[in-house]
């Protein structure tokens, strides 16, 4: 199949789902580029089409039988980055419960994260230091926002991301875990503590933090260790540092 004007109405569809509430009423999102297309399929991910440049179909081959041939001004139609990739495919969301972690050893919690960069990037250290799962806590994020999406590099779909806004929820789950909060004000050191898992390691947003709702919940908490004339580190940098030095590999 070639399809090759920008007012075609599968183009029309997939220019939709760049918006959350379409994304959410169809259970789709945009892959866009190789990485992402190639992550996806490796995962498992259902992949419905792929628009792809002419000249470069060869290289999706994976996905030959969705592959819909296409042109640059399409790509730049379809695709929410400044510059149009090779190619730009829809795929359905994938979902977890808790029930896919209920023997998790290694979770993270982050609590009304809104930063999409900052969100696919601690999906992506997540994975790399061999966590178990993520909770989104309260308002977060949308998961699959293609820019959350490119953020993580093709490490969205290697760990499962349940959604809980409710306490009792969460406490129901989490009861019998360690519950860290990372906090400024913490008395304990990153850098002596040892934690006893299961754990759950709790995350606030860079403007507000962890809400005193979680930090009553939680069981012990640390802070990193570092210069007195820095403020802060941006929160995909102190959950880098946290989940390597606390949990390593």
């Amino acid at each position: 199949m070639e399809i090759t004007a920008i007012n075609n109405p599968q183009v029309k569809e997939i220019v939709k789902l760049q918006q959350k509430k379409y994304r959410d009423s169809e259970n789709k999102f945009l892959l866009e580029g190789y990485k992402s297309l190639w992550e996806a399929h490796l995962a498992g991910v259902t992949i419905e089409k792929v628009f792809v440049l002419k000249q470069k179909a060869q290289q999706y081959s994976f996905v030959k039988e969705k592959l819909i041939l296409t042109n640059e001004a399409v790509l730049k139609k379809i695709s929410t980055t400044e510059s149009s990739p090779d190619a730009v495919g829809v795929a359905i969301q994938k979902h977890y419960n808790i029930d896919d972690i209920k023997s998790a050893q290694k979770v993270v919690l982050l609590e009304n994260i809104k930063d999409l960069g900052n969100l696919g990037t601690i999906l992506r250290t997540a994975t790399a230091f061999n966590f178990d799962g993520i909770i989104l806590y309260g308002d977060c994020a949308d998961l699959y926002n293609p820019k959350c999406v490119r953020a993580s590099v093709g490490n969205l779909w290697k760990i499962p991301v349940i959604n809980i806004k409710d306490f009792d929820e969460l406490k129901k789950a989490f009861s019998s875990y360690t519950r860290v909060a990372t906090l400024p004000r913490a008395k304990k050191m990153l850098k002596d503590f040892k934690p006893e898992f299961p754990a759950l390691i709790m995350f606030g947003s860079e403007a507000d933090g962890l809400s005193e709702e979680l930090i009553n919940f939680s069981t012990d908490s640390i802070k990193i260790e570092m210069n007195e004339n820095v403020e802060s580190l941006n929160l995909s940098v102190s959950c880098a540092v946290v989940l390597y030095k606390m949990f390593g590999v």
